[in-house]
Formats: structure tokens, C-alpha cells, sequence
């Protein structure tokens, strides 16, 4: 690939906007580094480089990041630059309700600005947790000036009485085994004294790590850096390593335009479907493609599947490894290494070099971890796309982390419109429920959820559970976490809430499955379905004023991304430097 412009010198900086002019503006500038105790000698003639920091203290997988930034800094300083940390949103997927993703574009767009408005050359982006991923990518590609990006890595396996314990997956699988009366309240306990054991993202293979090997996938991180251990002292040098390379980006004037092509994306999507990704992946790069300039849309997803088979065994797709197994078997240069002929390897990357380059000498050490081509743990992709009269605009399905009985299906469905009427009737045992009902979810997607929270895993019924079931056929319009498995049909578009046809629905409807055929359909006749959308009434607003009253009016369906309409880079002329007078 050919792509060598001009190498920067030190009058091109963006900076030296900020810090060069012989002028009052510009000595308020200088005078007020000067006041946090900084000598001209540290900024003159370097690069300024932003370390956009998504740590807190309510931010469990981001923990080491208070530290870990030190060592950007130190990267940094080796290599002749100037850095500044300037904190972002921390978005814990664990603590901030409804859910991280009615702030993803909040994230963007606060990423976006800060490198905006700051007199940066450069930014390194610290996150992982699963929004943050996206969210600073975005921002980032938008601003588009040279950025690499320091996934925080997932953390150790966990153990409780001499199992291993995964995030999310055991938590699901232990509720249930509790709820069904088969372990007790002191195993309940162990299971969550046992299941984090580590700073970190979640080990199984959920939104975060599918996300960091996305990004990885795409370019935009350092080789092999998305599969290290946030413990383990790798990590360290990824930070300081990455921190190094921000300052030569910068005289290469190497931005995320000049890496995120569309063949870039079409990499990603190859990679998320060989690892067994979670099906937010679909959200997040279709959302992150766009920002690019890319139309990349559900179609691209349901390509990759038929052709591109699982071959990452990590759970939940796998049965039995995480993903601290996944980096000592080889990591994701590895998996790359694996499944070439499926990608592009001419892509240019934030080392400077070729995707075929960064993978060049890398080794698998361990089959069943990172299956070869030839003997996958699933023959297509990770995920399905399927449309059809409930899901025109399509839904999504994970036929890899599902029993097998019921890609193809059909059952009476069980409507609600609200999580706790739903949560009510799924321990009541007295419900009506069957192992054939099909059970519904809707008014939470993006704007219904709001924020289409991850609610799409929807609980067992619990007389079902103590009949010995422990999946069933499950729909809603919602997303659920990249840890969770079962059959659950997702990010039904268009939602109900906007009175998609799953606002049509009603209990006692066949409802129909067919994976294999990518088909989702409601067996009602075209003149009911047009009676029951002439008698539907719109919900009212979920907000009134705020951020939320914003996110309502400007939020995209779940096959565009969920991205904010006027944050698309077709939606105006791009935004000029701030002037400073």
C-alpha cells in the first residue's frame, strides 16, 4: 500500500497554533503552562499528545488505568513528546443505568471536542470497557487526527470452588441454577466473591473484548495488544509502547482516515465473526464505519457470516476457554494468522505497516483454542441476520452460543411491554408458559429502552428451569450483553416503540424462525396486521428536557448504528479549527 505524505516538521504542529504566536493571546497560553510548573523547553518544537483517560473509581474494568497512564506519559517523554491527560466518561457497563449505551454518542462526541478545543497533535485513547471502545473511536474519527488506542485488557479467569468462572456467562447460568433450587445461597455467594478476581474487562468473549479486537482488526491498535491481560506486565509495555508511537504518528501524520478504510472495516467484520463475537459488534462498527465515510450496513454482516466460520473456542460461543487462554494460545495475531484468505492484508495500520505485515511470524499454540479453518467449533459466523414482517429493517441471533433446536422454530408468542411485567411473570410458576412459547420484549430499544439496554437475555421462566429447559426461542427490540447465550433474537428494527411491527405483536401469535433461511416472521394476515396499526397509539416521550429529550430526537434505529443523525459525517461540512483571536 501507498500512502507516504509529506513528514511533519515542527511548524505544521496543530499546537503551535495554540503556543507559537508572538502574541498576547498566545502568551496567556504560554504564561498558564508556565503556572502548573512546565518550561517552555517541554512543549517547544514537540508534539502535544492528548491521553484521553476513561478511568474512575466506579469503573471496575478501567481500575489500572489510574497507573497504567503514567506509563503512556513515560512512552511519551522517551520519544520526544509532550503529554497531557485530559479524563473522559468512564461508562461502566456495571454501574451506569439504564445502560452505557444512551451515553456511547456522549462519549463521542466528548472525545471529538476535547481534541477539538485543546491544543493537541496527537490523543492515545484509553478504554475498553464496552462502550468506551466505540465511543472514543468515534470521536476520534471524527476529529481525525493521529490517534492509537490502548484497550485496557480483560482480567483474569475467574474460580469458585475449582471452577472456572466467565463474566457474565456464569453469572446467568449460576441465577438460573439457584433460581431452579440447585445450588444455594452460600454457592450464590461464592459465585460472586469468585467471578471478578481481577482490574479488567469481562475475560469471556462479550462487547469488550469482541470490541478491542475490532479495533485491533481495524488498525488502530498496537500488534496484538487487544488480547493481553490487563494484569499482566505486557500490558504495561503496550502502554508505553503505544506511547512511543503516538509521537512518530504525529510526524507521520498518520490519522484514522488514512487507516479506516472500508476494506479496514470489512477486516473487522471478518475478525468478530471468527472469534465469536457478541452481537453489539454489529451496532458499534456499522455506527464506527459510518463516522468513516463508509456505507457499511447489516448486509456486510450477513456476507461474513455465510462465509467466515467460528474459530476462536472462547466462551460463550465456546464451551470452555476465556480469553486469558485465547492470548497465551496465540492471541488475536494468531487468530488473524489463521484466516488470511479472508482478509485484506494491505491494510495500513497504526504501526505504520500492513495488517499481512503486523501478522507476519505469528503462531498458534494451542488447536483447540484457535481452531484452524478446517475444523471450526462453528461452520458461519458468529451471528445471523434476519428479516422479515416483525424485523423489516432486521434482527440479529448468535446460532453459535444457542441450542441447536431452535434455529428453526415456530411457537405461540408471549407479549410484554415492560421488563417488570415480564420479570413478574417469569417467576411465577404458575404462568403459562411452554417450552415452545416464543417470549417478547418490547419498548426497549433505542429510544423505547431507552437506550436499548441490554435487557435481550430475557430470564428463564422459572417453572421451565426446574423442568430441567434451560433455553428458549426470545425476542425483543433490546441488545444483551456479548456474555450472555440462548436463543434470543435481538435489535428488532424498526422498534416498537416507534411502532415497528413488533408493536403488532400479540400473545398467542405464531411467531416463526427459520436461521438457516435468515427469515423472522409473524403468522398474521396483512389485513390484521393493517387493522391493529390503525388502532396503535404512540407511547409518550420517555424525557422532556435534558440530554435524554436529545438522544430521542436525534438517536438512529439499531441497523444504522444507533449513531446520532447529525453526528454522520454526510450530515454538514466538517467542522473547522476553532479560531483563536
Amino acid at each position: 500500500m501507498t500512502d507516504t505524505p509529506r513528514r511533519k516538521n515542527a511548524e505544521d504542529l496543530r499546537s503551535r497554533r495554540w503556543f507559537g504566536p508572538a502574541d498576547l493571546r498566545s502568551f496567556g497560553h504560554r504564561s498558564r503552562a508556565m503556572q502548573m510548573g512546565y518550561a517552555a523547553e517541554e512543549w517547544q518544537g514537540k508534539p502535544v499528545i492528548a491521553i484521553v483517560n476513561t478511568w474512575s473509581d466506579l469503573q471496575p474494568c478501567h481500575t489500572h488505568f489510574k497507573t497504567r497512564v503514567e506509563d503512556v506519559k513515560r512512552g511519551i517523554l522517551m520519544a520526544g513528546g509532550f503529554p497531557v491527560e485530559l479524563p473522559a466518561l468512564s461508562l461502566s457497563e456495571s454501574f451506569v443505568k439504564p445502560t452505557t449505551m444512551l451515553y456511547r454518542n456522549m462519549l463521542a462526541m466528548e472525545t471529538e471536542e476535547l481534541l477539538r478545543s485543546h491544543p493537541v497533535d496527537g490523543a492515545v485513547l484509553m478504554g475498553g470497557c464496552d462502550k468506551t471502545t466505540p465511543g472514543l473511536l468515534l470521536g476520534a474519527t471524527s476529529m481525525d487526527i493521529p490517534c492509537v488506542f490502548i484497550p485496557a485488557g480483560p482480567m483474569l479467569r475467574g474460580n469458585w470452588g475449582g471452577k472456572v468462572l466467565g463474566s457474565g456467562s456464569d453469572s446467568w447460568k449460576y441465577w438460573d441454577e439457584l433460581r431452579a433450587g440447585k445450588i444455594t445461597e452460600k454457592d450464590w455467594l461464592g459465585v460472586e466473591q469468585g467471578i471478578a478476581r481481577s482490574h479488567g474487562t469481562c475475560m469471556t468473549m462479550g462487547t469488550a473484548s469482541t470490541m478491542t479486537a475490532i479495533a485491533e482488526a481495524v488498525g488502530m491498535v498496537l500488534p496484538g495488544g487487544s488480547s493481553i491481560p490487563a494484569a499482566d506486565a505486557g500490558h504495561i509495555r503496550l502502554c508505553s509502547e503505544s506511547g512511543r508511537r503516538i509521537v512518530e504518528m504525529v510526524w507521520e501524520d498518520l490519522t484514522p482516515s488514512r487507516i479506516q478504510t472500508r476494506q479496514a472495516f470489512e477486516n473487522a467484520i471478518a475478525v468478530a465473526m471468527a472469534m465469536g463475537c457478541s452481537t453489539n459488534a454489529i451496532i458499534h462498527l456499522i455506527a464506527m464505519a459510518r463516522r468513516a465515510g463508509h456505507d457499511v450496513g447489516l448486509d456486510d454482516f450477513e456476507k461474513a457470516s455465510r462465509r467466515v466460520p467460528v474459530i476462536g473456542n472462547v466462551r460463550p460461543s465456546g464451551s470452555t476457554y476465556l480469553m486469558e487462554d485465547f492470548f497465551y494460545a496465540g492471541g488475536i495475531r494468531g487468530l488473524m494468522s489463521r484466516m488470511t484468505e479472508h482478509l485484506h492484508l494491505d491494510c495500513l495500520t497504526v504501526t505504520g505497516r500492513t495488517l499481512g505485515e503486523n501478522i507476519e511470524g505469528a503462531k498458534v499454540y494451542n488447536d483447540d483454542v484457535i481452531r484452524p479453518l478446517s475444523n471450526p467449533i462453528y461452520g458461519e459466523g458468529s451471528l445471523a441476520v434476519l428479516k422479515g414482517n416483525l424485523a423489516p429493517l432486521g434482527c440479529v441471533i448468535k446460532p453459535a452460543a444457542m441450542d441447536q433446536k431452535f434455529l428453526r422454530h415456530s411457537g405461540p408468542a408471549v407479549v410484554f411491554d415492560d421488563y417488570p411485567s415480564m420479570k413478574k411473570a417469569v417467576d411465577d410458576e404458575s404462568y403459562p408458559f411452554t417450552p415452545d412459547t416464543v417470549m417478547v420484549l418490547r419498548n426497549a430499544g433505542p429510544q423505547g429502552g431507552p437506550g436499548m439496554p441490554e435487557w435481550g437475555m430475557l430470564p428463564m421462566p422459572k417453572a421451565l428451569l426446574k423442568q430441567g429447559l434451560r433455553d428458549m426461542l426470545r425476542m425483543s427490540d433490546a441488545r444483551m450483553s456479548g456474555t450472555s447465550y440462548g436463543a434470543c433474537v435481538l435489535h428488532v428494527a424498526p422498534e416498537a416503540y416507534i411502532g415497528g411491527p413488533l408493536a403488532l405483536l400479540k400473545t398467542g401469535d405464531i411467531v416463526e424462525i427459520d436461521v438457516d433461511a435468515r427469515t423472522i416472521n409473524m403468522r398474521v394476515p396483512d389485513e390484521e396486521l393493517a387493522r391493529r396499526r390503525a388502532a396503535w397509539v404512540a407511547p409518550p416521550p420517555r424525557f422532556e428536557r435534558g440530554y435524554g429529550f436529545a438522544f430521542t430526537k436525534h438517536i438512529q434505529q439499531a441497523d444504522e448504528g444507533c449513531d446520532f443523525d447529525f453526528l454522520r459525517t454526510e450530515f454538514g461540512a466538517p467542522v473547522p479549527e476553532p479560531v483563536i483571536y
